[in-house]
């Protein structure tokens, strides 16, 4: 069971609470499950008894207990304690086995890990102004709150003649009118939400000029949009200074290391044994992945996407540099090798699943 997977089963507890009478509360949008922190008790803790107490005019403790019971019986869930003044804290089924359902979606799903339905009833119209950074945030906004399942539209205030044909080699595409093509229909009605970041200071000619479509858009939307977006030289440092480098490199590394296994003659498990420790923070990461991009799609906000591949990738370097994926000298390959391909394996996905989602591309050799 990953975190997401849990945050919906505490969610469906709710729901069904509320649908017995046994609450009568307004059901949250979502519900968030955290790590329990150190000294904490079970593997994830939720505040949701508390969030709902005050609504149900109960103890916080009392709406704890009538959610454990509809919560306890559910598979992938150990054990459900209360501590506190009302957390939940659960224990998942034996060690291991949420890691390996976090490695089965991954492998599963593909690039589109991650992806889901929480916004399927929502249909938007994005605004944004006739500007590079605008277009290039409405458009990573789409596809954002379209993985989530919404309908989108973007429309394009008019400026006379001026045209941005160079837009269409930074993926977004303009028709005569000014408005994006639209992959999602949605009511032309629906009130426009307008996409006003703070504006890049330079056309999109010049910045594709300089930086080329990849580092570009990474410069765009890489700073939260009421921040400047730093679009000097160092966008192109091959090192490890530079985020989008870093991002990209992992990709590859990820790739390389998949070659290197099939030239060695082994593949990745597909049912991974505990990891070590080392592997933990990248696993948490990636089991974190569908939420980050529920969080960014909500709140309209492509730079925490980018800031998850950023972490992605140095949790995945501190993790390949302690527990190589690939034997060494005469070692031959062994089941912890396999596992930690597996987990390699997945990180690439989600790099490169998350650059996509941005309009960025993964090359597979860098």
């Amino acid at each position: 069971m990953t975190p997401a997977d849990l945050s919906r089963t505490v969610l469906h507890a709710v729901h069904r609470a509320v649908a017995e009478n046994a609450l009568h509360a307004p059901v949250p949008a979502r519900v968030r499950v955290e790590r329990t922190r150190p000294g904490g008790s079970g593997d994830y803790a939720c505040a949701v008894a508390l969030q709902l107490a005050g609504d149900a005019g109960l103890p916080a403790l009392e709406v704890a207990r009538i959610l454990r019971e509809r919560v306890a019986a559910e598979p992938g869930i150990g054990r459900v304690e209360i501590t506190g003044p009302g957390f939940l804290s659960f224990t998942l089924d034996a060690p291991g086995d949420s890691d390996r359902a976090v490695l089965d979606a991954v492998r599963e799903q593909g690039s589109a890990y991650g992806h889901g339905g929480a916004l399927g009833d929502e249909v938007l119209q994005f605004h944004h102004a006739r500007e590079v950074r605008a277009a290039v945030t409405a458009d990573a906004v789409r596809r954002l709150v379209v993985s989530q399942g919404a309908r989108v539209r973007i429309s394009c205030e008019e400026a006379g003649e001026v045209r941005e044909a160079e837009w269409g080699l930074l993926g977004v595409t303009v028709d005569a009118y000014g408005t994006p093509s639209v992959t999602s229909p949605a009511d032309p009605s629906a009130p426009l939400i307008p996409v006003r970041p703070v504006p890049a200071g330079a056309t999109a000619r010049e910045l594709l000029e300089r930086l080329g479509p990849d580092a570009t858009r990474w410069g765009l939307l890489r700073p939260a949009s009421h921040d400047r977006a730093p679009l000097g030289d160092e966008l192109l440092v091959q090192g490890e200074a530079n985020p989008l480098f870093l991002v990209r490199y992992a990709y590859a590394r990820t790739r390389a290391l998949t070659r290197g296994a099939t030239a060695l003659g082994f593949t990745p498990a597909t049912d991974a044994a505990p990891y070590e420790s080392p592997a933990r923070p990248l696993l948490d990461l990636l089991a974190d992945h569908p939420r980050v991009l529920l969080a960014a799609a909500r709140h309209r906000a492509p730079d925490r996407v980018a800031r998850q591949l950023e972490a992605v990738a140095h949790a995945f370097f501190d993790f390949h540099d302690s527990c190589p994926p690939l034997p060494s000298g005469d070692e031959k390959p062994s089941a912890a090798h396999r596992s930690r391909l597996a987990l390699a394996e997945a990180a690439g996905t989600v790099l490169a699943g998350g650059l996509s989602l941005l309009g960025i591309s993964a090359p597979a050799h860098l």
